[in-house]
C-alpha cells in the first residue's frame, strides 16, 4: 500500500477512536516509521491492539498531560494514561527544549503506554545535535536470575548520538535474544521461533511462540542480561513514578487498568566537556572502521547504520501489509 494512503488510513482509524488530530499523525508516524526501519513488530501489527485498549477504556484517547518544571533542566510529565506515542512525543521534546536551554534536559513520564521503538525518539534529539538515552519497560518477559517466574520486560536500552556523516548512531535493543514483538507476530501468523530465545512454563526450551509467551523468555549474556532489564524496571519504572516489579500490564491481554509504564530521557549537549565533539566522534567511528575484517565481513558498521540503509531503500517502496493486519485495517476503519 502506497504510504501516503495507509497513513490516511491510520489516521482516521485512530481519529474515529477519538483521537486528536495532531495525536492521531503522531501515533499515524511512529507505526510507519516502524514499517519503514524493518521493525514490523512494532508497527501495524500493535494498531488493532492500541485501538483495543482504547475501546476498553485503558488508554485515554483525550487525555490531560501536565508538565512540572522541576528546574531548567528537569521535568515531570504525567501523561494521564495516554497512548505511548504522545506520551513520548511530549517527553523527547520537552528534554530537547530543556537540553537547548541548559546543557542537559533530565524528563521523566508516568501514566503512559506502550511508545514503541525507543530508536524513534532518540533519532528526534540527535537530528537537533545532541546526545541521547531513552528507557521504557514493558510486561513480564524475562526472569530475574535465578528466578522461576518472569518479572522484568524485555527493557530496551537506547543510546544515540551525533556522528560526522549524515547517518546517527543509535543503538536501540531489547534485553532479551529477539524483542518480544517478533514472538507474537510468529504467534498470530502460526510460525515457529528460533532455538535458545525463550522456555515454556515448564522451563523447557521451546520453537513454539504460543508457549513462549506463556513462559519465560531469555535475556541476553544470562544473568547480565537480567541485571540491564532491572537496571532499566528501577530507571522507568521505580525513578519515574510509573508501574514496576512487574506491574506493567500486558497490552495484548490485560485490559484491567491502564499500564502505567515509565519513561525515562536524558538528553546532552554533545560539547559539555570538549569543544571539538564532531571531531572527536569521527575519529573514533573511522578507528573501529579500520580495523581488519573477519571472512564475509565488508564493512565494519556502527548501530544505526543498517536501519538507515533499510529506512531509505523502504522510502522508495510500497508497504507490504499481511494478510491478517489487513483485516485488521478494514475491521477498524469500517
Amino acid at each position: 500500500m502506497k504510504q501516503k494512503i495507509l497513513k490516511q488510513k491510520i489516521i482516521k482509524i485512530f481519529k474515529n477512536h477519538k483521537l486528536s488530530s495532531s495525536h492521531a499523525l503522531i501515533c499515524a508516524n511512529a507505526l510507519i516509521n516502524a514499517e519503514l526501519v524493518g521493525a514490523p513488530t512494532h508497527g501495524l501489527s500493535r494498531l488493532k491492539m492500541y485501538c483495543d485498549r482504547i475501546n476498553k477504556k485503558v488508554i485515554n484517547p483525550k487525555p490531560k498531560i501536565k508538565i512540572k518544571k522541576i528546574s531548567q533542566s528537569i521535568s515531570q510529565i504525567n501523561a494521564n494514561n495516554s497512548i505511548g506515542f504522545v506520551a513520548a512525543d511530549i517527553g523527547i521534546k520537552q528534554a530537547i527544549k530543556n537540553a537547548k536551554k541548559t546543557g542537559i534536559g533530565l524528563v521523566a513520564v508516568k501514566n503512559s503506554g506502550h511508545y514503541g521503538l525507543s530508536g524513534y525518539y532518540a533519532e528526534q534529539a540527535v537530528n537537533k545535535n545532541l546526545i541521547v538515552f531513552c528507557f521504557t519497560n514493558a510486561p513480564p518477559a524475562i526472569a530475574p536470575h535465578g528466578a522461576k517466574k518472569s518479572l522484568f520486560g524485555t527493557n530496551p536500552i537506547c543510546f544515540g548520538t551525533p556522528t560526522s556523516s549524515r547517518i546517527p548512531f543509535i543503538l536501540d535493543t531489547s534485553v532479551s535474544v529477539i524483542n518480544r514483538g517478533k514472538i507474537r507476530v510468529a504467534a498470530r501468523m502460526g510460525k515457529k521461533i528460533p532455538k535458545g530465545v525463550a522456555l515454556d512454563k515448564f522451563g523447557k526450551p521451546t520453537t513454539d511462540a504460543k508457549k513462549a509467551l506463556a513462559g519465560v523468555q531469555l535475556p541476553i549474556a544470562g544473568f547480565r542480561g537480567s541485571g540491564l532489564a532491572w537496571m532499566v524496571d528501577i530507571l522507568s519504572g521505580v525513578f519515574t513514578g510509573g508501574n514496576h516489579g512487574g506491574k506493567v500490564k500486558d497490552p495484548f491481554d490485560d485490559f484491567s487498568g491502564p499500564q502505567n509504564i515509565g519513561h525515562l530521557f536524558l538528553v546532552m549537549k554533545p560539547n559539555l566537556f570538549v569543544g571539538n565533539y564532531s571531531k572527536r566522534i569521527k575519529e573514533n567511528i573511522k578507528r573501529i572502521k579500520r580495523l581488519p575484517k573477519i571472512k564475509g565481513v565488508k564493512e565494519i558498521l556502527y548501530p544505526g547504520q543498517s536501519k538507515q540503509r533499510r529506512f531509505k531503500k523502504n522510502l522508495k517502496k510500497e508497504i507490504n501489509i499481511p494478510p491478517k493486519i489487513t483485516e485488521d485495517l478494514k475491521k477498524l476503519n469500517a
